[in-house]
Formats: C-alpha cells, sequence, structure tokens
C-alpha cells in the first residue's frame, strides 16, 4: 500500500505572511498524523519563506509518524539540520536559491561523484536517503550506483499532462518504477498529485513505496477540512 507524507509548508507560509504563530505548524504535523498521514514532510530553504529550520526541531520533538525533511544537500546549514534532527527519512532536491518550487531532478550522471559523497554522509548516520530524480531510465540506473536507498519521481509532467492523454502521460513513470524496482531501490513521487490525477497514478504505478503532497492537499483542505482532505487522498492511492 503506497503510504501518505503530507508537506505541511503550506501551513508555514500562511503564518509568516502575518508573524506570530497562526497556524501553528507544529500543530499542523501532529494534527496531520492525528487524521490519518502516514508521515510528515517540509521542506526548509535557506531564506526560511515557509518552514523555518526552529520548526523542524521543535516538530522532531513532537511526531511519532514517519518525519521526512527535502531540500538542497549542496547547502550546508541543510546538511547540518538533517544530521542533528536524524528524521526517517532525507530528499535530496537540486533546489536553486532563487526556486519558487522544485521544477527538475538530479543528473545523477552528471552529479555521480558527489551524490555518492553526500549520501553516505546521512547512510552512516542511519538516515534513509531518497534522491528526487526526473523519470528516466538512464538516471534511475545511475542513481542506483550512489548507494542511495530511494529515488523519488518528480511528477509534475505527469501532472500537466494527465487530462490530454493520461496513458501517454504515465509510461515514463511506469518504466522508471519498474527499473528502480528491478535494481533495488525504492520509489518515492511527488509534485503536482492531487485528487484528479493520484488515483489513477497509484493504480498504474504499484511499485510506489510513498507519495509526498502538499500544495494540492492543503488548497483542497480550505474547502473540505485538513482531516477530510486527508482521508480523500489516502482513499485515492487505495483504490477506494
Amino acid at each position: 500500500m503506497t503510504k501518505l507524507s503530507v508537506n505541511i509548508n503550506k501551513f508555514a507560509t500562511l503564518r509568516n505572511s502575518r508573524g506570530g504563530n497562526n497556524p501553528d505548524v507544529v500543530k499542523a504535523a501532529v494534527d496531520a498524523q492525528r487524521f490519518g498521514a502516514d508521515g510528515i514532510t517540509v521542506h526548509p530553504r535557506p531564506d526560511e519563506r515557509h518552514i523555518r529550520y526552529r520548526d523542524v526541531y521543535d516538530i522532531k520533538k513532537i511526531i511519532i509518524t514517519e518525519f521526512n525533511i527535502e531540500g538542497n544537500c549542496q547547502e550546508q546549514k541543510f546538511v547540518d539540520l538533517v544530521l542533528k534532527t536524524k528524521p526517517d527519512q532525507v530528499t535530496l532536491v537540486p533546489d536553486a536559491l532563487d526556486q519558487i518550487t522544485s521544477n527538475h531532478g538530479w543528473d545523477t550522471l552528471k552529479h555521480a561523484d558527489y551524490l555518492r559523497e553526500i549520501i553516505a554522509v546521512f547512510k552512516k548516520a542511519g538516515i534513509r536517503v531518497s534522491i528526487f530524480i526526473d523519470p528516466i531510465e538512464k538516471m534511475v540506473e545511475a542513481a542506483a550506483l550512489t548507494g542511495t536507498d530511494r529515488v523519488e519521481l518528480y511528477t509534475e509532467g505527469y501532472a500537466s499532462a494527465f487530462h490530454q492523454h493520461k496513458e501517454t502521460a504515465v509510461l515514463p513513470y511506469i518504466n522508471a518504477a519498474k527499473k528502480a524496482r528491478a535494481l533495488g531501490l525504492g520509489v518515492n513521487a511527488g509534485h503536482d498529485l492531487d485528487l484528479d490525477n493520484l488515483g489513477y497514478f497509484s493504480r498504474s504505478i504499484p511499485e510506489i513505496d510513498e507519495v509526498s503532497i502538499g500544495h494540492a492537499l492543503i488548497s483542497d483542505a480550505l474547502y473540505l477540512g485538513f482531516e477530510n482532505a486527508i482521508q480523500l487522498y489516502k482513499r485515492q492511492l487505495n483504490g477506494n
């Protein structure tokens, strides 16, 4: 069964827009796990425009479900944060400093040596490592040589093309997931997955271990309620 990790960055974005602590990001993490989320994801960036580094420490102290920290491992501050908090999983994303959101995966051929080195650092600390990649089989093959435990397939391409031709849109992800599994890698997925496209994606790719969803789920929660939104996304994953 594919797990749902809820990215709570948007709670922090709303909080930061007014200052203070409303909404309470730590409470959002606790509520997400209480409402059925299988994991909590945060993606701190150097400018702390949403999740702050302090949030990560506070969340880690209190949640009992899986904790996944995404971010740019080329930032030493991020590496130090992960090593100090020791989440269940770290997802390595090749973000530039000024990116609004993640928009590409690692070139696991070009950056193979670097990835091997940094992945070894996290694995030595007992942290499961996933690396963010595009659904390209040669990138999966190169990822398997870095020592990573999992890959996370960047799903914006699938989401963008879903309503035009979903069978064609999902095919690269099917092939990439099968290749990853054959090479002994776990498979995660995320970016622009929502209630319209998630069910078909999940049914088409049984190899997916976990999806990380934030923006769409939190947007739906504004209308549907946080608990109801989480349950609706889980139903899509479970084929209900």
